[in-house]
């Protein structure tokens, strides 16, 4: 979830995509500002964390970078559990990449924070003539689901940050806390019947 607090707000967000589609690489690039052309696969999850002045705050995000492998696919709803935004990315160059992606969309709407931000990145953008999948396919999928989409490019930066800013603005200013302090207990002791056997 995003906490905010004087204008500061800490949020959770997860990336989930395919093997190789480039979620590693967005992070690094992100963060580091830095590319690895052979990026080795993430185990598990990795995380990372960043903070961005908007407008009219400061947002820290909490990055959980997840691995792609169908292998690791059970332990996907320990990271995106409570979190505030998700940037699902594909490789424009890999059409099954996209599809998914569609994967990924639908568990995040059936399981997934009902007010969570949600970006669809075409990564791998640099690549024209390998693409396979267009802009115009992606960004109809996207308006029609609800989600944002944006082209990116790990290798050349092409829309990293601007994915990651456009999150950050989309986030809510205050988020609703059901039960701020936690659990409530009664002022007064509750009268109890205390019986003197173990088994009565």
């Amino acid at each position: 979830m995003a906490t905010a607090g004087n204008k500061s707000i800490n949020a959770k967000l997860v990336l989930l995509g395919d093997v190789g589609a480039g979620k590693s690489s967005l992070v690094l690039r992100f963060v580091k500002d830095q590319f690895v052309e052979f990026q080795e696969s993430t185990i598990g999850a990795a995380f990372f964390s960043q903070t961005l002045a908007v407008n009219d705050a400061t947002v820290k995000f909490e990055i959980w970078d997840t691995a792609g492998q169908e292998r690791y696919h059970s332990l996907a709803p320990m990271y995106y559990r409570g979190a505030a935004a998700a940037i699902i990315v594909f490789d424009v160059t890999n059409q099954a990449s996209f599809e998914r992606a569609k994967k990924w969309v639908q568990e995040l709407q059936a399981q997934g924070n009902p007010n969570m931000v949600m970006a669809l990145a075409g990564n791998k953008s640099d690549l024209l003539d390998a693409r396979k999948v267009t802009a115009e396919e992606a960004q109809t999928y996207a308006q029609e689901n609800g989600l944002f989409f944006m082209e990116t490019s790990a290798k050349t930066a092409a829309n990293v940050k601007e994915i990651f800013y456009e999150i950050a603005r989309r986030l809510p200013r205050v988020q609703p806390t059901e039960n701020p302090t936690g659990m409530v207990l009664p002022d007064r002791a509750v009268d109890r019947a205390v019986s003197s056997s173990c088994c009565a």
